[in-house]
């Protein structure tokens, strides 16, 4: 094999192994954010599953389910590092299965300056995460509170009707939907003006 030859199987070599890695680099990053689309759409880990308003059960079908009623506990957790205070207003509360309901979280920023945070969640048992769905949460934005400001955080949710189809998941009589917060170091850019009506403008 000539010099010439052999520089360019050198210079083909190096090359596959650049985009190798940078191909590798970017799945990195990508994983995170793809893993957390396939929890929320699975329930996989104890993920709870976003749903929009329409998904709701109609009268018929909660008429239909008997009144049959379910424990939600919620549980708040802070990073290390996460300078605020994070409590449910209730630490539980009897649903109807089927129901739309409305809970809320107590943030309070104990440092001198503001910080931002978001929240990560799951729901234990495992099995009930493809059932408890989410139509608005906090958790689906980052949170920036000013120094000692205190914020309600909402959550509406409702529990699935399927739960009761689902052989390992309808004897489940109490779901914990559990919130950690963590600091944001970069917070992405917030917009001017916030909509009145949004519920999370309510701070107090």
């Amino acid at each position: 094999m000539s010099d010439a030859t052999l520089d360019r199987a050198k210079r083909r070599t190096g090359l596959m192994a650049a985009l190798l890695a940078t191909g590798m680099i970017g799945l990195a990053y990508a994983s995170v954010p793809l893993y957390r689309l396939f929890c929320q759409t699975t329930g996989f880990g104890g993920t709870t599953g976003r749903a929009e308003a329409a998904a709701l059960p109609d009268a018929m079908r909660l008429q239909a389910l008997g009144g049959r009623t379910i424990k939600i506990r919620f549980d708040s957790n802070i990073s290390p590092g996460m300078p605020w205070q994070f409590v449910p207003k209730n630490r539980e509360e009897s649903i109807r299965i089927g129901e739309k309901r409305l809970a809320f979280f107590v943030a309070t920023n104990m440092a001198a300056t503001a910080t931002t945070g978001r929240a990560i969640f799951n729901v234990s048992p495992d099995t009930a995460g493809q059932y408890f769905r989410k139509i608005e949460c906090f958790c689906f934005t980052e949170q920036t509170l000013a120094a000692g400001e205190t914020v309600q955080m909402p959550v509406t949710y409702f529990v699935d009707p399927a739960i009761l189809d689902d052989p390992d998941a309808r004897k489940i009589d109490e779901i914990t939907l559990s919130y950690t917060f963590y600091p944001v170091d970069n917070p992405e850019p917030k917009r001017l003006s916030t909509p009145a009506s949004s519920v999370l403008a309510n701070r107090g």
